[in-house]
């Protein structure tokens, strides 16, 4: 599947693992919203801390318009490439097409690590 037109940089593979390392042990030791309505309300709301996004989203305009918000309201986002393995990171057997990570817990450090390697590939 082609990479979606909406899509402006390119997340390394080893980030794309870190963020959804970072996501299960925020699964674990904070708090994470679940799927796009979850996701798009904490983003809103400004409790975003890190907003993961699957690329192999059918159809895209599902989720084309989360990097706009995401910039927006100034939360930093990810793209991962499968929405099944965002769910299995989630802690849900279904895929997902997004998660917000809310509360970092144990995974701050983690977290603060991809928020400035993804802010440094944007530039």
């Amino acid at each position: 599947m082609p990479k979606p037109s909406f899509i402006e940089w390119e997340p390394t593979e080893e980030l794309q693992k870190k963020s959804l390392e970072a996501l299960e042990v925020a699964k674990d030791t904070g708090r994470i919203k679940k799927g796009i309505n979850e996701t798009t309300k904490s983003i809103e709301r400004g409790i975003a801390r890190l907003v993961i996004i699957a690329e192999d989203v059918e159809p895209q305009e599902v989720i084309m318009y989360l990097p706009g918000l995401c910039d927006d309201r100034k939360a930093p986002y990810i793209f991962v490439s499968s929405k099944k393995n965002l769910g299995a990171a989630a802690g849900i057997e279904r895929p997902t097409a997004a998660v917000a990570i809310i509360v970092e817990g144990k995974a701050k450090d983690l977290v603060d690590d991809i928020v400035s390697k993804v802010n440094a590939l944007r530039k």
